[in-house]
């Protein structure tokens, strides 16, 4: 049988938040079977509840955001991509601030931290979101669509028209089957242009990034001195982005996803009309050895 995952024990680290700047603490716990994924905001008046879901996302711009009420959890894409690629099912998490600690702008350092904590199997199965059919959302030339799989892989393409990232690969496929997220997608770092950082801040964005916690590019060229960590960082930091976005269906998907310069708003776009559509999807679990598919079975569930 496919079990449902949590951690073993609790862990803190800090860190600074992308945007605001600000120092953050956060502590990761286990949770009961069938909770899901949850935040808690403790800087609040009275601990206020964030539970990783789609639906529960109010803004998009430059980060996920999850919102309750006038209170916000925001930049949660990069560790629900962590949370999905280790196969945890069931965590909260604890911020003293709203945004989660940008690290060094990849999953890795989450990754490192949860595998700290220890990964452990719960006696519940496992229940995955099949997808039966093709959903696909569009926003002029940029689209990102769900195919039905047997097991999950990712198909992402960018253009970004700039000198460094045109030298690099453009387009990229991972298949959790036969490449591991640890190695393979989880220390891609986010990116961003020197010349719109100014702007950004005037939004009260970026606050916290330097060349410690992103990519940054000036009109030719990467500033970073140890440059890049893959051949191709940047549309693999994209991939790394959906796989945290598409776990805000709150359960692991059994899709092909497939997309073309898609960001937060069209990767929550497509969560949402999955979930509108009956037709489109079941909950499924694997309670049978016989049935489960190699295919089914992530590289970094088989070793965590």
């Amino acid at each position: 049988m496919l079990k449902q995952r949590t951690i073993k024990t609790s862990i803190s680290s800090t860190g600074i938040s992308l945007h605001k700047g600000h120092r953050v603490q956060i502590t990761f716990r286990p949770a009961a079977e069938n909770t899901g994924i949850v935040f808690h905001r403790i800087d609040t008046p009275q601990v206020l509840d964030f539970p990783a879901l789609a639906d529960k996302v109010g803004d998009t711009r430059m980060a996920s955001v999850l919102q309750n009420g006038q209170y916000k959890v925001s930049t949660v894409e990069h560790l629900m991509s962590a949370i999905a690629g280790l196969g945890i099912d069931n965590l909260h998490i604890d911020l003293d601030a709203e945004e989660v600690p940008i690290m060094d702008g990849s999953a890795g350092t989450f990754v490192f931290l949860l595998k700290s904590a220890g990964i452990e199997e719960q006696q519940a199965p496992k229940r995955f979101i099949r997808v039966k059919k093709h959903i696909k959302v569009e926003d002029g030339d940029k689209w990102a669509s769900l195919e039905p799989h047997n097991g999950f892989s990712l198909s992402f393409g960018i253009d970004f028209r700039h000198p460094a990232i045109s030298a690099t690969a453009n387009y990229a496929t991972v298949d959790f089957s036969k490449q591991s997220y640890s190695k393979d997608i989880a220390r891609a770092r986010t990116f961003g242009f020197a010349q719109e950082v100014e702007m950004m801040r005037s939004m009260g964005l970026a606050r916290g990034g330097s060349l410690e916690n992103a990519i940054v590019l000036d009109e030719y060229r990467i500033l970073n001195a140890d440059g890049l960590r893959y051949e191709d960082e940047f549309v693999k930091h994209k991939i790394l982005d959906a796989i945290g976005d598409l776990y805000l269906l709150g359960k692991p998907l059994l899709a092909s996803y497939q997309a073309y310069k898609s960001g937060h708003a069209l990767n929550n776009m497509l969560c949402r009309a999955l979930m509108a559509d009956e037709t489109a999807y079941d909950i499924v679990s694997f309670e049978k050895e016989e049935d489960i598919e190699e295919g089914l079975i992530s590289m970094d569930w088989k070793v965590a």
